[in-house]
């Protein structure tokens, strides 16, 4: 996603310099965060949300509604990427209906029409990228389909976004099983694009 960095979390401040570096406008919310990320929606503004640092327990907050979570550690790496424009990134993202849609989300693919694994006692606590849930998953006839057929529009389209993010969002109920096993598969399937950086993500692990 194009525009401004908007950078969050418990530590925030701490990752204002690296970010800068990335040569976008960034700005920076110390606090709680989500009466002033309603505030930047409401002017229409399109930004990157980066999250850094553990999880703050607010709800609509920037931890979850972020494009990007990560540790202080990390937010270099992450700068590199956003700082990066000749590449397209692509994120299948993994989520849980039950927390909410991602309003980062390009796509909407529901995938809770395939049988869950969380009715099968020893796949419970388990997650999609435990290679018995994603067997289980991807065994499904209607699951191999669903990728095919996704994989051959994503294909196409992809190329002809004008913009430099793009979020797939594989949504199931809880977000740790159907979808987690889908967005993980198409972001495999999809790594080989030219010119194109594909990422897995789960919201809700």
């Amino acid at each position: 996603m194009s525009g401004p960095v908007v950078v969050a979390g418990p530590d925030a401040p701490a990752a204002q310099a690296h970010l800068l570096a990335t040569g976008r406008s960034l700005e920076v919310i110390t606090g709680p965060s989500a009466e002033r990320l309603r505030q930047i929606d409401a002017e229409g503004r399109r930004y990157v949300l980066v999250h850094v640092g553990a999880d703050d327990g607010e709800a609509e907050g920037s931890y979850a509604r972020a494009h990007h979570r990560v540790a202080l550690a990390e937010v270099p790496s992450l700068a590199l990427r956003l700082r990066s424009r000749e590449r397209k990134l692509v994120t299948c993202l993994a989520f849980g209906y039950k927390r909410g849609l991602p309003p980062e989300a390009t796509w909407l693919v529901d995938v809770r029409f395939l049988d869950n694994p969380y009715w099968e006692e020893s796949l419970r606590a388990l997650d999609g990228r435990d290679a018995a849930v994603a067997d289980y998953v991807l065994r499904q006839p209607a699951a191999r389909e669903l990728l095919d057929r996704l994989e051959a529009v994503l294909r196409w389209s992809i190329p002809l976004y004008q913009r430099d993010e793009l979020v797939v969002g594989f949504g199931c109920t809880g977000g740790r099983h159907r979808s987690v096993a889908l967005a993980q598969a198409m972001a495999l399937r999809l790594s080989d694009l030219p010119g194109i950086e594909v990422s897995f993500e789960s919201r809700d692990l």
